[in-house]
């Protein structure tokens, strides 16, 4: 019998509320306003990495972020604005994930990609121990990871020679999976861990929502940032490029289906967001779970949970 008690301490839970009070003053301080958006979506995402869970009777999606009601809301003109609620990703449940969890998503309008993720890194800062306030930061692109750590060039490589170098890495894996599979078994799991990593200029073909870099167009504007090698953030400067985007949401499904994947509605409501005018912007989503877990040093997501995640069997 599954037990009832909660999975987090009692003073964990308060030190949460107090990490979330925090964050909410570091916003508003700053002039950000916090909004509310729903949780169930009409399309879910065509992400391969991502899969959406689907409501009984056609009913839409569990949203994996708010992302596109937030592009919506900055389209009609919002502004900065930033949101502190639940997010749900399917078939992911482990040390460092579960199926549903709390994400921090924010917005800056006629901001880089750095200044945001300068901004993330002063969040965390704000966020976490007097100690751990001490850790060093470190931006690197993400093929000079490639270039330290494992002598090869990721953007140029090949998927013969990534395999020679990935023999361990699970069958059926494409290019970009194998690229992924590279950067966190060779590379993340080597960042020290006093350091706050901020990985930049992400190869073209993992630009998800991000563009381009003006004169780079073999890289994206998106970044990630680890504190240790716990992912805790990832950003872009923003697409804004409605035909551009419906591309990558086509070529997704391509993906999906090649992997046996289900393919995924596209979220014609974002793509007339962009048609109308989204704002130069840059958007980032933190977990705000892994975020209590660095300040509290919890080897688990679930010690910093009230309870465990579930799903009828």
């Amino acid at each position: 019998m599954n037990s009832w008690h909660p999975t987090a301490t009692a003073a964990t839970l308060q030190h949460r509320a107090d990490l979330i009070a925090r964050i909410r003053a570091f916003f508003s301080e700053r002039g950000v306003t916090e909004v509310t958006t729903p949780v169930i979506t009409a399309s879910g995402v065509t992400d391969p990495n991502i899969d959406s869970i689907e409501l009984a009777d056609s009913a839409g999606y569990l949203r994996t972020s708010p992302e596109y009601w937030h592009k919506r809301l900055l389209a009609a003109g919002f502004g900065d604005l930033y949101e502190l609620g639940p997010a749900f990703r399917d078939g992911e449940c482990g040390r460092l994930h579960q199926v549903e969890f709390t994400l921090l998503e924010w917005y800056r309008c006629d901001w880089s990609w750095r200044q945001l993720a300068d901004e993330v890194v002063t969040l965390i800062r704000h966020c976490l121990t007097r100690s751990a306030k001490e850790l060093s930061v470190r931006y690197m692109p993400w093929n000079d990871c490639f270039r330290e750590a494992l002598g090869v060039d990721g953007l140029g490589a090949d998927e013969p020679e990534l395999r020679k170098l990935a023999t361990d890495a699970p069958p059926g894996c494409n290019r970009d999976m194998l690229l992924d599979f590279l950067f966190a078994t060779r590379i993340q799991i080597a960042f020290p861990t006093d350091r706050i990593t901020v990985v930049h200029d992400y190869p073209a073909s993992q630009a998800a929502l991000a563009r381009l870099k003006p004169g780079q167009p073999e890289v994206a504007e998106r970044f990630e940032v680890f504190a240790g090698t716990l992912e805790l953030a990832n950003g872009y400067h923003e697409l804004q490029d409605a035909r551009e985007q419906t591309v990558r949401f086509e070529h997704d499904n391509r993906i999906r289906a090649q992997l046996n994947r289900d393919e995924m509605p596209i979220d014609h409501a974002l793509l007339g967001a962009l048609e109308s005018g989204l704002p130069d912007c840059s958007g980032v989503a933190l977990g705000v779970d892994r975020l209590l877990m660095t300040a509290l040093e919890a080897s688990n997501i679930t010690e910093v949970m009230s309870f465990r995640p579930g799903r009828k069997k």
